[in-house]
């Protein structure tokens, strides 16, 4: 064979593996599939379901009850939404930080790893080359979004039983400054945002809870009754030295952006607390689960 020859050839295709998606890719991927677990149990969709009936039932008994001609800038909550129904929106998250938000996120974070311990497919998952470490903040992501999506449900189903029940225009906040109504929708999306936060801390301690059991329940349970025993706490001058450093001390402080000027230093420290429980119990939880044994 000629070198002409050897040159004209072709040259012979090289099979070549398959092409691994990126880890970005991979990541997100996971997280998809981890949503779409999560959002379509109906469990959770009950729960979300009843997130937005609570403030409708409210926003009815608040309306053959609240006074008329209120919104003085020494009114209460009761008597701005008579004047306003965008205070439904304020109202409805004031009730229902206390417990219906905390329950909704204890039952999705106590889940998140006990449930599938339990039922034996944290095994399988753990069987697909994701890593631990991604898996964990994958389904630690998973509960901060549904934990957003339950204040949405609540903010958006105020907001629209509060328009249909009361008038809407300018919102007189709790100094008594006036402020447009775009601006005070603007102030309770910060404050849905602020009330995600919350639970987003909460969120990441049942995570942390659920690491050690494969019970659920158990882990669901432990979540409420800290849930319980902090918000006692919060409310005896006795513990008042470490009422600040209590996971449900800061929730409400929410008011301060129905405030001018807005008292940032409330917001801060709130953040701030949120923050610190993300990351001690979000460590607490990957030394667990990177560590122990949790597919037996």
């Amino acid at each position: 064979m000629s070198t002409a020859e050897v040159t004209a050839r072709p040259a012979e295709p090289v099979a070549r593996a398959p092409h691994a998606p990126g880890p970005v890719r991979a990541w997100l991927r996971l997280l998809g599939s981890e949503l779409r677990l999560v959002f379509r149990r109906l469990r959770n969709l009950a729960m979300l379901a009843a997130l937005a009936v609570l403030p409708v039932l409210l926003g009815i008994a608040l309306r053959l009850t609240a006074p008329r001609g209120g919104g003085g800038p020494n009114s209460s909550f009761v008597d701005q939404l008579a004047g306003n129904g965008v205070f439904l929106a304020f109202i409805a998250l004031t009730f229902m930080i206390t417990l219906p938000l905390p329950m909704v996120v204890a039952v999705v974070s106590g889940d998140s790893v006990a449930g599938e311990a339990g039922s034996g497919t944290l095994r399988y998952l753990l069987a697909v080359p994701a890593g631990r470490t991604r898996l964990l903040a994958v389904k630690y992501v998973t509960v901060v979004i549904f934990g957003l999506a339950s204040c949405s449900v609540v903010i958006g189903s105020a907001l629209a039983t509060g328009a249909a029940l009361f008038p809407l225009g300018p919102v007189t906040l709790l100094s008594g400054t006036t402020v447009s109504l775009g601006q005070g929708l603007l102030r309770v999306f910060f404050i849905t945002l602020f009330v995600a936060a919350a639970m987003a801390g909460l969120g990441a301690i049942g995570l942390a809870v659920s690491t050690f059991t494969e019970h659920p329940i158990g882990a669901i349970a432990a979540i409420l009754f800290l849930t319980v025993v902090s918000d006692i706490a919060d409310n005896i001058p006795q513990f008042a030295a470490v009422q600040p450093y209590l996971p449900t001390h800061w929730w409400q402080s929410f008011d301060a952006l129905l405030r001018s000027p807005v008292a940032g230093s409330d917001l801060l420290h709130g953040l701030l607390s949120f923050g610190v429980y993300m990351v001690i119990f979000g460590s607490i939880a990957w030394a667990r689960f990177t560590s122990a044994d949790v597919t037996s």
